[in-house]
């Protein structure tokens, strides 16, 4: 799809089709998103998060307002998508850790989506799901036309490397709600609510945390333990089909996009950035410089010093804003201390080594036909499963190219959901 806004900034463009994709369950309006990205300069953190957060005041003002005056689903529609600003607003910030700003906008968009929550109906319930001596947060979603404590089949979802568990709302929970399913909402260690509330970053055995919410699910009367699906988005599609294959308690799984290997993509970033700036007159002096295959990189990222490698990162981050960002993410999501040392526990996350091969529920694997970071990683996926499988491609032509079909909910979860209906034999 043709940029159209910041055409010549994939990063802002995508995070703004982002928040226009989340219109179609009302997480935003067009206008606003519009309103506020025309606002913007391109590459401009600073400029991004004051936008969004001025425009996150506002609309938190308008929901005060209406509830304020009773009026329930005014308040509930504004709360809901001052929450989804707020997540915008802080994006960009991570860079710089201890930001005033980064908590300030988390905080309050936790808060919205609290109050619009509470105003559903069902109201959606906020959850703490017992997790190694802490919680972990969720959402749990009673499916639609269902009575109190009535036994459905159940969604467990997360989402990825920048997503919190309030935009899964809008990423899945509602889409599925509406059609009956009961939902579980979770933030994992390394994404958001964890992150900010414990310090835990992410780890790549996600069964670890599955497991536990698997268990939550179960002490309650209303999950089906026989009907129990995961839901993966972004680098969700890596941590929820490892854990489908350590976890024999899950009767379907949706990787949304499939990814089989978080380190192919790291270190394919890193030579692929590199060879596009190396002009044949540079080649030469450049060569002692350039990393060689994932054979090459692996040791080198994983090895106590390497500083000619971290010059050669810290020049693509001065470069490249996408990769500024992507390792900025990765140093706070994964408590990593140098862009490298995220990069070599990135090394981790995969699904190789016969790991996909152990998955035995039936698999939906999405995959999107302009990916901008797991380009192939589905389809590597797909080729590796052996169990009952399926593959669902989103094309440019139907509007849904983007990562995650970001911009296409309705058609995405009407797909993915129907997939879902027939392998649970509901109708």
């Amino acid at each position: 799809m043709r940029p159209l806004l910041f055409p010549d900034d994939q990063q802002f463009w995508f995070e703004t089709l982002r928040s226009l994709g989340h219109t179609a369950y009302g997480g935003a309006d067009i206008g606003e998103v519009v309103s506020t990205a025309e606002a913007i300069t391109a590459g401009d953190y600073d400029g991004w998060h004051d936008r969004w957060l001025a425009t996150a005041d506002r609309v938190a003002t308008v929901a005060d307002k209406a509830a304020a005056a009773g009026h329930r689903v005014s308040a509930r529609d504004a709360h809901l998508r001052a929450s989804n600003y707020y997540r915008s607003a802080e994006f960009f910030l991570h860079g710089r850790p201890d930001d005033p700003r980064i908590p300030h906008a988390y905080d309050r968009s936790v808060a919205c989506f609290h109050a619009a929550a509470g105003l559903f109906t069902p109201a959606i319930e906020p959850v703490e799901i017992p997790y190694e001596g802490t919680t972990l947060p969720g959402y749990f979603y009673h499916g639609r036309g269902s009575g109190t404590g009535e036994r459905r089949a159940t969604i467990l979802m997360c989402n990825g490397f920048d997503g919190t568990v309030e935009e899964m709302h809008v990423f899945g929970a509602a889409a599925a709600a509406e059609r009956g399913y009961h939902v579980l909402s979770f933030d994992g260690p390394g994404q958001p609510g964890p992150r900010h509330r414990q310090g835990l970053g992410f780890r790549p055995d996600w069964e670890h945390v599955v497991g536990p919410v698997i268990d939550y699910a179960l002490t309650r009367v209303d999950v089906d333990p026989m009907h129990i699906a995961l839901l993966g988005v972004s680098m969700g599609g890596e941590l929820m089909p490892r854990a489908a294959a350590f976890e024999p308690r899950v009767n379907a799984l949706i990787a949304l996009d499939g990814v089989y290997d978080l380190g192919d993509f790291v270190t394919a970033e890193i030579t692929a950035e590199i060879t596009a700036e190396i002009t044949a007159e540079k080649a030469a002096e450049k060569a002692a410089e350039v990393p060689g295959g994932r054979a090459d990189l692996d040791p080198r990222l994983r090895a106590a010093s390497d500083p000619d490698l971290d010059g050669v990162i810290a020049g693509l981050m001065a470069d490249n804003p996408t990769v500024r960002w992507m390792m900025e993410q990765g140093m706070w999501a994964c408590n990593a201390p140098t862009p490298r040392a995220f990069c070599a526990g990135f090394l981790d996350y995969h699904l190789r080594d016969g790991t996909a091969e152990e998955i035995a529920c039936p698999t939906l694997v999405c995959s999107a036909e302009e990916d901008l970071f797991f380009s192939g990683q589905p389809e590597r996926l797909f080729e590796h499963l052996t169990c009952k499988k399926t593959l669902l491609a989103f094309t440019n032509a139907e509007g849904a190219a983007a990562h995650c079909q970001s911009g296409a909910q309705r058609l995405a979860f009407a797909r993915i959901y129907d997939w879902l209906d027939e392998v649970f034999g509901r109708r």
